[in-house]
C-alpha cells in the first residue's frame, strides 16, 4: 500500500512529489514492464498478464481477465476476484486500494479513482480513499467510480455514469451524478 507524503513538506503545488522516491521508482519499473511485456499482447493472453500483475503484487483470482490496454497505477493496490473482467482502456487509478469482486465487469474506457485531495488543506494533501466493486457488479462503458465508493453486490453503473456515493445491491444507477433508477432483477440461470 502506498502512503502519501505530507503535502506541507513535499509541496505538490510547487511540483513536489506526493509519494516517496521508492514508490516512484517502483511505478516507473511497473509502467515499463507493462509496456514491454503486456501492452501489445493479443487478447487471449490473459494468463500472461495475470502473471505479470501478480509479480508486481496484485492479488488476482482464477480466470480474471485484464485487457492489455488497461492502465493500472500500482498493482500492489489491486485485488481482482475470480472471473472478473477489466476491459479495454480501463483506468484503475489505484493510488489507494481498489478491489473488484468475483464475476464483476469493468467495461471499456471506465475509470475507477481511489484518491482525492483534502479540499480544506491549502497544501493540497493527497487522501487515499479505497474503491470496492462487489461480486457481480457491472461498471459500464466510460463510467466513473469516485474515491471511497462501494458498489454492493450486483449493482450496475450505466454507460458514462458518474458514481460518487455507495451503490445499493442489485440496483441500476445512471447519470452524473448517478442516481438509482430501478432494481437490477437478474434473470434466473
Amino acid at each position: 500500500m502506498s502512503t502519501p507524503l505530507n503535502a506541507r513538506a513535499s509541496r505538490p503545488l510547487r511540483g513536489g512529489p506526493s509519494f516517496s522516491l521508492g514508490n516512484r521508482i517502483l511505478r516507473v519499473i511497473w509502467c515499463l514492464s507493462w509496456l514491454v511485456l503486456c501492452r501489445f499482447t493479443p487478447p487471449p493472453l490473459h494468463g500472461w498478464r495475470r502473471l505479470v500483475l501478480r509479480l508486481f503484487g496484485a492479488r488476482i483470482g482464477k480466470g480474471a481477465r485484464v485487457h492489455a490496454s488497461a492502465a493500472i497505477w500500482l498493482p500492489a493496490n489491486l485485488d481482482l476476484g475470480e472471473d472478473c473482467l477489466i476491459g479495454p482502456r480501463v483506468q484503475l487509478y489505484n493510488q489507494g486500494h481498489i478491489s473488484i469482486g468475483t464475476r464483476a465487469v469493468v467495461s471499456q474506457g471506465a475509470h475507477l479513482c481511489a484518491s482525492s485531495h483534502d479540499v480544506r488543506d491549502p497544501h493540497f494533501q493527497l487522501v487515499l480513499r479505497p474503491v470496492s466493486i462487489g461480486d457481480g457488479c457491472w461498471v459500464a462503458a466510460e463510467a466513473f467510480v469516485g474515491p471511497g465508493v462501494t458498489m454492493h453486490r450486483g449493482s450496475v453503473l450505466a454507460a458514462r455514469g458518474a458514481l460518487f456515493e455507495d451503490a445499493s445491491a442489485d440496483t441500476v444507477y445512471r447519470g452524473n451524478p448517478a442516481e438509482a433508477v430501478r432494481p437490477r432483477c437478474l434473470k434466473p440461470d
